[in-house]
């Protein structure tokens, strides 16, 4: 199983995601924001939270058009995994990887927490290690986690199960609460918190590693 990880300027959680992917048996790569390729047969692609460009014009707009993403892209369209925490999570919205947009919180302060998340969806690779309905408590880290999207969109992510994880008690004002977004096939996902500092025991938490086995036993049986 192969894993690369994009790293931006400003990327500040690449070596916690990596360190993830490892823990759950994946020889990982980093990917600098200037390459144009990915290494050859990668499995999953890694875009990692954090400020990456410092967070100029909108989070996560220069570096969905930097030299990296456009292969990015073409992974996702190949059927390739993408998991995006916080900052990632954003950059795939400004893509066009995923519906809706990442705004300022509603309290429009910057929250650093632990927060209680419901997993919504379980027929994924991602969240097949959860139970539906599971509580499961994962840290954010975000001034800009406030998903919105149209009602159309809401609707139809809410019709075809593509929210994977919902805050118990929404801190941002996320929409409907959302924390996390698949895409239609299933293999992208975007969410605010941050699994991969829930990934070890010694961290205090490790909800998230489920998350990272999943994905890798999921490659195994494929």
């Amino acid at each position: 199983m192969k894993a690369a990880v994009l790293v931006f300027p400003g990327s500040n959680c690449d070596r916690d995601l990596a360190v993830a992917f490892r823990g759950a048996g994946f020889d990982t790569t980093m990917v600098w924001h200037k390459e144009t390729e990915l290494p050859q047969d990668i499995d999953v692609v890694g875009v990692p939270g954090g400020f990456s460009y410092g967070d100029y014009l909108r989070c996560g707009a220069i570096a969905a058009r930097s030299p990296i993403s456009s292969a990015l892209i073409s992974h996702a369209d190949r059927g390739g995994y993408v998991f995006a925490p916080c900052n990632g999570f954003q950059i795939l919205t400004e893509a066009g990887m995923l519906p809706g947009a990442l705004l300022r919180n509603s309290g429009l302060k910057y929250i650093c927490q632990t927060s209680a998340l419901r997993v919504e969806e379980t027929q994924s690779a991602f969240t097949a290690g959860y139970s539906k309905g599971q509580v499961i408590e994962i840290p954010i880290a975000h001034h800009e986690g406030n998903y919105t999207a149209d009602p159309d969109t809401l609707r139809r992510l809410e019709g075809e199960n593509l929210v994977a994880f919902r805050y118990v008690a929404t801190p941002n004002g996320a929409m409907d609460g959302i924390a996390g977004v698949l895409s239609p096939n299933r293999r992208v996902l975007g969410m605010m918190p941050h699994p991969e500092r829930a990934a070890e025991p010694l961290h205090g938490k490790a909800d998230g590693a489920a998350l990272f086995r999943s994905l890798a036993q999921a490659l195994v049986a494929a």
